[in-house]
């Protein structure tokens, strides 16, 4: 019986300080993977990105009175680009992966524009670079969305459990940030653009 005391007075806040370092690190390792799911999104866009001044190059060619439809898809990769760089250096932050999200949704919008435009330039449609490009952006879109599932799956994990009792707690006094999906907010912006040859 004299050990019962001891025993008590140590073990209970042993296995409860045990218990708080195991929650610790599931939100530990739970963010990291939804950073990581991040980065696979990241190198994606990237690509996508580097593909876009490319196709603008050989549109300009046949587009020659479509200059602002150029522009705008320009000026749109612009805007996802920072809003890229900006979400690669903190993917935690929700605000940072909403402007991204609106910058790729505005993107999508306006490549969509710039496909159907060139549906009106059978040159255009030919041309052997175009059509590479095209079917390399395609590519590439299929792979961000599949990246994108990922890393909301991901995201909906860490914060299932930051979110449960008592996990909560310790992500509050822990300063665990909410994460935010990666949703793109134009409706038409969710389908994948059409190309046909």
């Amino acid at each position: 019986m004299e050990f019962v005391g001891p025993i008590i007075t140590w073990g209970v806040p042993i296995l409860l300080i045990v218990f708080l370092i195991a929650i610790y690190n599931k939100l530990v390792a739970l963010r990291n993977r939804f950073k990581n799911a991040f980065a696979q999104i990241d190198v994606q866009l990237q690509r996508r990105h580097d593909l876009i001044p490319n196709l603008v190059e050989t549109a300009k060619a046949y587009l020659k009175h479509e200059k602002e439809t150029l522009e705008n898809v320009i000026a749109a990769r612009n805007q996802a680009v920072s809003a890229q760089k900006a979400a690669s250096a903190d993917p935690t932050d929700g605000n940072l992966i909403n402007k991204l999200s609106q910058a790729e949704g505005m993107l999508t919008g306006a490549l969509g524009r710039l496909f159907a435009v060139s549906e009106a330039y059978p040159d255009l449609k030919g041309d052997a670079t175009m059509r590479d490009l095209m079917e390399s952006l395609e590519s590439t879109e299929n792979k961000v969305a599949f990246s994108r599932q990922a890393y909301n799956d991901a995201v909906m994990n860490y914060q299932t459990y930051k979110e449960s009792f008592p996990n909560n707690i310790v992500a509050n006094v822990a300063s665990f940030k909410d994460a935010a999906m990666f949703e793109i907010e134009n409706p038409e912006a969710k389908q994948a653009p059409k190309v046909s040859f």
